[in-house]
């Protein structure tokens, strides 16, 4: 990165703790202390988390598993554009957007500066974190206006504080990134989907931005919902965070083929793929409990051969030329 922006020094490999909030099924706190403990030792230093996630559970648990560590040592990223009002009249039922947790909050999108503020403190409190390294604005693909011209603004006030360290935005899409990178002042930019071994549309708008603004790119979502995540998809993978349509279950199985080929898995491919490019300062995966994380560390030490990717692009598979 440019030397005027803020030294955050990514660990390759993060940790997504989206799943610490309870994402889809409920995990204990001492499972997910066990998965921090294993990244930890596995040498993972950059963690991400959000208010989103499980309506605040997963900031607390990763402050909590957290505590203990060097403060220097790791980087933790979180969210704005979400905030977290208080619903008594809700919390009988559960929460309705995939986190099995109790619906005694409710979100409300809100990128203005005070709603930045607001998150922010809310978030320090949540954590106990002395600051926060890394604060995107999460999924503002609605509120462009308010998001670049109110957030934003607010981010650099408390990155000029010293209260948070870099800022940028994080999407599922890669052409609003692009804009965020050429038209403001963003630090990093976290990507979830749109740049993997599936897809490579961030090629055409998001990564050259990077690139040429010397903007750092996070990528997440590698597997693409589930998609890439096993040796061989199977036909009711998700993908998008839906069923994947036969025609793109299709693509996968002939990638991963290709790469049987060459003794490497599809999620070892996957993995091994986005980092190649210069622009990605980090992978995110999201992982639950211990054995996730030690199979993700494995997959992600493993050598693939160079070879791969050009078998690849031979076959009409892979959009970028090695």
């Amino acid at each position: 990165m440019d030397t005027a922006r803020p030294q955050v020094r990514f660990s390759p490999l993060g940790f997504g703790a989206s799943q610490g909030g309870n994402l889809h099924r409920r995990t204990s706190d001492e499972a997910f202390a066990a998965a921090v403990d294993t990244a930890w030792a596995g040498g993972v230093r950059y963690f991400d988390t959000a208010p989103h996630y499980g309506l605040g559970l997963s900031e607390r648990r990763l402050g909590a598993a957290l505590r203990s560590r060097p403060r220097a040592e790791y980087v933790v990223s979180t969210k704005v554009g979400r905030l977290l009002v208080p619903s008594p009249e809700t919390a009988h039922l559960r929460d309705p957007e995939g986190f099995d947790v109790p619906a005694d909050h409710r979100r409300v999108w809100d990128f203005s500066r005070d709603g930045v503020h607001r998150s922010v403190e809310a978030s320090l409190r949540r954590t106990g974190l002395d600051r926060i390294d890394v604060v995107y604005l999460h999924d503002p693909d609605d509120h462009w206006e308010q998001a670049a011209y109110e957030a934003l603004p607010a981010l650099v006030e408390l990155r000029e504080q010293g209260v948070i360290g870099a800022i940028g935005a994080g999407m599922n899409q890669s052409a609003m990134l692009a804009r965020f990178v050429t038209e403001t002042d963003v630090d990093v930019v976290m990507c979830a989907g749109r740049y993997t071994l599936l897809e490579q549309g961030a090629l055409t708008d998001l990564l050259p931005a990077a690139q040429a603004r010397r903007v750092g790119v996070v990528i997440a979502g590698v597997y693409n919902s589930g998609l890439l995540a096993r040796d061989l998809p199977p036909s009711d993978a998700a993908y998008n965070y839906q069923r994947a349509p036969v025609e793109v279950v299709g693509q996968a199985r002939r990638i991963a083929r290709v790469c049987q080929t060459y003794g490497v898995t599809l999620p070892q491919a996957a993995l091994a793929f986005v980092r190649r490019h210069p622009a990605v300062v980090s992978t995110v995966v999201g992982v639950r409990d211990a054995v996730q994380v030690t199979e993700t560390l494995r997959r992600f030490d493993t050598e693939v051969p160079d070879q791969l990717w050009a078998a690849l692009y031979e076959a009409g598979l892979l959009d970028v030329q090695p």
